[in-house]
């Protein structure tokens, strides 16, 4: 039973430290601001499936969670990275050392996500990519406060190439974008393919928001395989489609694209686009959850959130709950609690948080529909099928994260 003394004091000794760790909650905010910035291409090719609706979504988030954390306020800055590593790199590096910014969301570059990752490592900082794609993000470039959360390259090449492959098409040809991202993605749809028993007769490279796609599908055309497989993102996977379509290559050689937004789909149309097929990791109306806050985003940005934008909500979501369990902003020790719990929302399915940093979740089949098969406006998808989290992503037995060795 112990002493009547002890027994009386225990209580108060309790109630001290307990009063002691809400003094240090509230006391290990930096700045007394938790401060999120969203880095993101606003100007350029990319702004559409990213930009100001990621802006948009963090804020929503912020909103949502009730403006405070920790008894301290909640702040969204953003700025434009423009496509430019060492723009983003910049605005990073000023953001971190001087202007007290907690956590960096969005990036959709993955140049740019590489060098902020670097600095996210040195300064102990939070970094959720949730817009870049290369897989190089959580492989050779990981580090113990950066997480890659929406979707990758070896994702979504990973759902492209199954499916083609199922059909007998076994010759791919390649055009991607000439810089890091085209790269990981041709390496990715080069390992599946062959992995199906495919084989790639060719590749070409075109620049980042290209004018004129007519040399490298001539290139295409001229190899005869059955598929042209889509190493680009946005308006640049667009006007290779568009272009094909003008050329009258899409009669006789399936194009896959292997990162397709639904704002492309809309800039496409579903004339173009009918039929294809591809991995994501958001559907607007898939659930009753999606579409209930897929409306709220309309309302505010006159268009349905693209994966990226789904995918800003969701992470200041759980980056908030994080704070809020660990007591702190503190860049590792946040990550370690993102490490610790299961993630889920209207976005994170099954999801959890690995330690390359990977956000491993569910992703899903897409088909774009017909044109007659549409019943509404942004109505574009049928789901084909889920393909679980740890399936879709590359295991860790094939990472080359220092973090995973270590383990």
């Amino acid at each position: 039973m112990g002493h009547p003394f002890l027994r009386f004091l225990l209580p108060l000794a309790g109630a001290f430290w307990a009063g002691c760790s809400a003094a240090h909650a509230q006391a290990s905010v930096s700045d007394d601001v938790v401060r999120i910035g969203v880095l993101s291409d606003m100007s350029g090719l990319y702004a559409d499936t990213a930009g100001r609706g990621s802006v948009e979504s963090a804020r929503m988030a912020v909103q949502d969670f009730g403006g405070k954390v920790l008894g301290k306020k909640i702040e969204v800055v953003w700025a434009d990275h423009q496509n430019k590593a060492d723009i983003g790199s910049t605005r990073a590096r000023e953001w971190f050392d001087r202007e007290g910014v907690d956590l960096i969301v969005d990036i959709n570059n993955t140049s740019v996500a590489v060098a902020v990752n670097n600095l996210a490592r040195e300064r102990n900082k939070l970094v959720i990519n949730t817009g870049g794609a290369s897989d190089i993000l959580t492989n050779e470039h990981c580090a113990p406060t950066a997480i890659h959360y929406t979707y990758d390259s070896y994702a979504l090449a990973n759902g492209a190439v199954h499916g083609i492959l199922a059909q007998g098409k076994k010759d791919w040809f390649i055009v991607g974008v000439d810089y890091a991202f085209g790269k990981a993605m041709t390496s990715n749809l080069t390992e599946f393919v062959q992995a199906g028993g495919g084989k790639i007769v060719g590749s070409t490279f075109h620049p980042l928001n290209a004018s004129d796609f007519s040399s490298f599908l001539l290139q295409a055309q001229a190899s005869k395989a059955p598929v042209i497989a889509l190493a680009n993102a946005t308006a640049d996977t667009v006007n290779t489609i568009k272009a094909a379509n003008e050329f009258g290559i899409t009669r006789k050689q399936t194009m896959v694209p292997s990162l397709m937004f639904i704002n492309d789909i809309h800039a496409l149309g579903l004339k173009h686009g009918q039929g294809m097929v591809f991995a994501t990791g958001f559907y607007w109306d898939r659930t009753d959850e999606t579409r209930q806050w897929a409306r709220r985003f309309f309302e505010k940005m006159k268009k349905m959130p693209s994966m990226i934008h789904a995918g800003a909500y969701s992470a200041v979501t759980q980056y908030l709950k994080a704070v809020q369990a660990a007591g702190t902003d503190d860049g590792l020790a946040v990550a370690r609690r993102l490490k610790a719990e299961p993630l889920k929302d209207f976005f994170a399915q099954n999801g959890r948080v690995r330690e390359d940093g990977r956000m491993v979740h569910d992703m899903f089949l897409v088909e774009v529909k017909k044109p007659d098969e549409s019943r509404y406006p942004w109505d574009y998808y049928k789901v084909l099928s889920t393909i679980p989290g740890d399936q879709a992503f590359r295991p860790l037995s094939k990472s080359a994260c220092k973090l995973v060795k270590a383990s």
